[in-house]
């Protein structure tokens, strides 16, 4: 996620270089910046995924339950970077529309549910490079995301009829997100909404209710596929670069109470770490991430098909990476029935 420019560090005579090649000598400095804002923003549009707060993602419903929902998510804040980086000030405030479609299934007994997600991104930029100030804008859909889970214990597969009489205690499963590459891309260009990498985190979750209240911790592990056209055919760099990342761990906590069925309130917190980037095969060790975020989600049921929920989220500790508030609304609208 850290880009060229990013990855350079000031020489002992003040001057960036990559990989032996002067850069700001031998280019106007008004690129310079573009560039390197370019590289900072390129972080904060790909660092969401690990910082997802979701609860009650293992919650089983009943067979062939469906539902659309339809998300809006404002982010707004800054950029935590190393202090080599000749960056300051780092801002971004980005609005992201999602499309959501989940469908509950039986898989061997289980119950098991898909959701499919296709966000879309428009945002502003801007920092201080090397003093003086920058700012940039993009619109365009980011990678969609896919999501299967089975529960192992606490709940099979059950109709409406008996799903109705059936009382939580706990419950265990298993999931698997998939991240696919469908986001606008242009590997000439250093900023872009989507990644053109696959990402898979596999991961287990336990939810426990005790009457009205409900305890969720999630675990999993983020894997991501090398980008093999990193900011590559262009004027600066006419050949091939790519880039890789290791893995991400992230953790997830709810705590949440039901004031009655569909309608409740929770306080959420994760953690994540890793994630170091390489460029061409070379480490950056200053781009491992940690970092970890709490707020707070309320639900509220209007009818008996249809629902709203407000979330709130900010950083409490970046160590690196995007370091945001966020305020999402969504509406939902759900029905039982199988596909036809």
């Amino acid at each position: 996620m850290v880009t060229a420019f990013v990855e350079m560090v000031l020489s002992s005579s003040g001057l960036p270089r990559l990989y032996g090649s002067s850069f700001l000598s031998d280019a106007p400095c008004k690129l310079a910046r573009k560039l390197a804002l370019s590289a900072t923003l390129t972080t904060c549009s790909l660092l969401l995924s690990a910082q997802d707060l979701a609860p009650r993602a293992y919650v089983i419903t009943p067979l062939h339950s469906n539902a659309i929902t339809l998300t809006y998510t404002f982010y707004d804040g800054g950029l935590s970077l190393p202090n080599a980086i000749p960056i300051t000030g780092a801002t971004g405030k980005y609005n992201v529309p999602i499309f959501t479609y989940y469908h509950s299934f039986n898989m061997f007994g289980h119950s098991a549910n898909i959701t499919a997600s296709l966000p879309y991104a428009v945002g502003h930029f801007q920092a201080d490079v090397l003093g003086e100030p920058s700012m940039i804008y993009r619109s365009g859909l980011l990678d969609s995301d896919y999501r299967l889970s089975v529960n192992l214990k606490g709940g099979g597969a059950m109709e409406a009829r008996e799903f109705s009489k059936w009382k939580q205690k706990t419950l265990i499963g298993v999931s698997v997100k998939v991240v696919a590459p469908t986001g606008q891309y242009n590997p000439t260009k250093l900023v872009n909404w989507g990644s053109n990498r696959w990402s898979v985190k596999p991961e287990v979750g336990y939810s426990q209710r005790w009457n009205k209240i409900v305890l969720d911790a999630y675990g999993g592990v983020w894997f991501y596929a090398q980008n093999p056209e990193y900011f590559s055919h262009n004027q600066y760099f006419p050949g091939t670069q790519s880039q890789s990342e290791n893995s991400i761990g992230s953790f997830q906590g709810h705590l949440s109470y039901d004031f009655k069925p569909g309608t409740w309130v929770s306080l959420d917190g994760n953690l994540w770490f890793g994630g170091t980037t390489s460029l061409n095969g070379v480490t950056n060790p200053a781009t491992r991430q940690v970092g970890s975020r709490v707020g707070g989600t309320g639900a509220f049921r209007f009818t008996s098909h249809q629902s709203i929920k407000l979330s709130y989220s900010n950083g409490t500790y970046i160590r690196f990476g995007g370091n945001y508030q966020s305020v999402s609304l969504a509406w939902q609208y759900s029905w039982l029935g199988k596909p036809k």
